[in-house]
């Protein structure tokens, strides 16, 4: 079920059986019948560790959504809540049961995840409910195995909390999901690390190293380096359009836990003398990840180079489809035979990735994603970012996303080291006279966490930034990538540069641009014990740990598996994050309404 964690550089399984092994110890404390109340949030990341079957080994007969209320009926003995440590969270469970023990006496659990928290128990016990409960227990799911070379802790406002709000508790949960990391697969020798984040977690983790030295189990280093990244160092990349297949998916539909939601029009089977016939009126879900072969050779390829890939593929299973006609023997009959399942998902695959191209291909063909995609790549090279954009004066006119209209203004500030206070006056009044009042907030947001913010007498030092470290490169090859500024058609993500320079030559080379970044940049090594270091075999390839803290794209993945798979690279990459992230949801955790944004 989980193939595609093996098939990277370090078995990310070994995590997943590690969470699951967790699951299954507490499920096996309460004894009997069980329904799960699930905190909606969780039953994603959950998917990703262990499938329903898991769950019903273990005497788990029902399923619900945690809400406000009666729980649905279910004669069970125990009813188990899964909920995030969230105050407004504990109200409803109090509801529900306070409500459940009126009409008959269960027992009742509760699992916090990722952590215990006393506030949520205070609440309980205000509420009149905490000695209801046989068990509170924790379990702790920092980082979650989304693909073989890529974790996720999906702690979904993260940045918010760091930037904002100035709570660190994601960044205690990252320290924390670094060290279960590190007693798996053994200690990480070299951390280096840019921004104040960063600065955190790695003294955390020190910390937490010294207070549990001697516990650790002997195991040889899996990770050579680990890399720790602020998403402050660079707010530019999320704000840009990812333009590879994957990208591009989560752009326009976003992917969540592994899934994706497409209009069900295009995947309608049509049979032969059934024209008419009613289409599907469901979403079409599908999974995305490596397991799937074709999937894991286009996800990251340039959208432009899609095509080419998927009529390729065609041609290849049409021949093997053909090649039944020459199938003579019995034996030959038989081979043939017990491929075709194999060629028949093959074909299946196809199909699907035909039509998402062509959704895709609809909306990147359209003259408002060329203009709008224009301006952003103006900005990114510095054309005109000193004065009010024309097209985003239509495109407010026009009453566009605010969504859309954020990420641009904020890109614009980004590459221009904050506005002229005029131009951002101006852009403010626009956007609040057109989307209303209520979204002051929200720009008070962009300013607080320097997305939006205004020009100070020190210089722009992005043309800087951009010129040392290669951020755009003209005339880039879509079609067979030499280098990671393919994921943007032109624009190196600086963050994946970073990685890049830091592999080789090292960061001593660009120690200007570094000083210019926001936060320390810093190098810690962790004592690895005696006849545990590595001999690496000539040839043979390092590896690094990525951490984002605040959120990674899909197309600084495909960067950085870009970077694994350079012959001359001599590193490869496993990524870590606190959060997959697009322009659109990054922006969004930062509004004060979300919800009440799109007109």
């Amino acid at each position: 079920m989980a193939s595609h964690l093996f098939c990277g550089r370090v078995n990310l399984n070994i995590l997943r059986e590690a969470a699951r092994k967790d699951l299954r110890e507490f499920l096996d404390k309460c004894s009997g019948s069980k329904a799960i109340v699930w905190d909606e949030y969780l039953t994603g990341p959950f998917g990703l560790i262990s499938q329903y079957s898991l769950l019903k080994e273990h005497e788990v007969e029902k399923m619900f959504t945690l809400k406000g209320g009666r729980i649905p009926s279910a004669a069970v003995k125990n009813i188990v809540f899964f909920v995030r440590p969230r105050l407004e969270l504990m109200d409803i469970i109090a509801e529900n049961v306070a409500s459940e023990e009126k009409l008959h006496p269960r027992e009742f659990h509760i699992l916090f995840v990722p952590r215990r928290s006393l506030l949520c128990e205070q609440r309980l016990k205000e509420k009149g409910v905490l000695n209801s409960f046989t068990n509170i227990d924790e379990y702790i799911l920092d980082l979650i195995p989304y693909d073989g070379d890529l974790l996720s802790m999906e702690s979904e406002s993260s940045f918010r909390e760091c930037y904002l709000e100035n709570d660190q508790t994601s960044l205690y949960h990252a320290a924390k999901g670094l060290m279960t990391l590190q007693a798996l697969y053994g200690t990480i020798p070299q951390i280096f690390g840019k921004g104040e984040c960063a600065r955190h977690v790695a003294n955390m983790m020190l910390r937490m190293k010294r207070e549990f030295a001697g516990s650790h189990t002997q195991i040889l280093p899996v990770f050579d380096t680990l890399l720790l990244l602020d998403r402050n160092v660079d707010l530019l990349t999320p704000l840009a359009t990812q333009l590879t297949y994957e990208g591009l998916i989560d752009e326009i539909y976003g992917i969540t836990n592994g899934y994706v939601k497409l209009p069900p029009e295009k995947f309608a089977q049509k049979k032969q003398g059934e024209g008419g016939k009613d289409l599907p009126t469901e979403p079409k879900k599908l999974q995305l990840n490596s397991a799937e072969e074709l999937y894991a050779e286009i996800r990251d390829k340039n959208f432009n180079a899609v095509g080419a890939a998927l009529s390729k593929k065609a041609k290849i299973i049409s021949a093997a489809f053909e090649e039944r006609h020459n199938a003579k023997t019995v034996g030959e009959i038989k081979q043939f035979v017990s491929q075709l399942p194999h060629m028949q998902a093959a074909r299946g695959s196809l199909a699907n990735h035909t039509s998402i191209a062509e959704l895709i291909k609809d909306i990147t063909t359209s003259e408002d994603f060329f203009d709008s995609l224009t301006v952003e790549q103006e900005f990114m090279t510095g054309v005109d970012t000193d004065k009010v954009s024309t097209y985003i004066e239509d495109c407010i006119a026009q009453k566009d996303p605010l969504i859309k209209i954020l990420r641009l203004v904020c890109m614009q500030s980004v590459c221009n080291n904050g506005l002229k206070q005029k131009v951002l006056d101006y852009y403010k009044r626009e956007i609040l006279q057109t989307y209303g009042y209520k979204h002051i907030l929200t720009l008070k947001n962009l300013e607080k966490v320097g997305l939006l913010k205004p020009q100070s007498t020190v210089r722009n030092n992005y043309p800087t930034i951009r010129k040392t470290l290669k951020l755009w490169m003209e005339d880039t090859n879509e079609q067979n990538p030499n280098d990671i500024s393919y994921v943007y058609s032109g624009y190196a993500p600086l963050s994946v540069r970073l990685t890049q320079v830091l592999a080789r030559p090292g960061w001593r080379s660009i120690e200007e641009v570094l000083k210019i970044l926001p936060g320390p940049h810093f190098e810690e090594r962790q004592q690895v014990p005696t006849g545990l270091h590595k001999k690496r075999q000539p040839g043979e390839n390092r590896t690094t740990l990525v951490f984002f803290l605040g959120g990674v794209t899909y197309a600084e993945i495909a960067a950085l598996r870009f970077l694994s798979h350079m012959e001359d690279s001599g590193t490869e990459y496993i990524i870590a994050t606190t959060k997959l992230i697009n322009g659109t949801s990054w922006v969004k955790s930062l509004m004060d309404n979300p919800e009440e944004n799109f007109p």
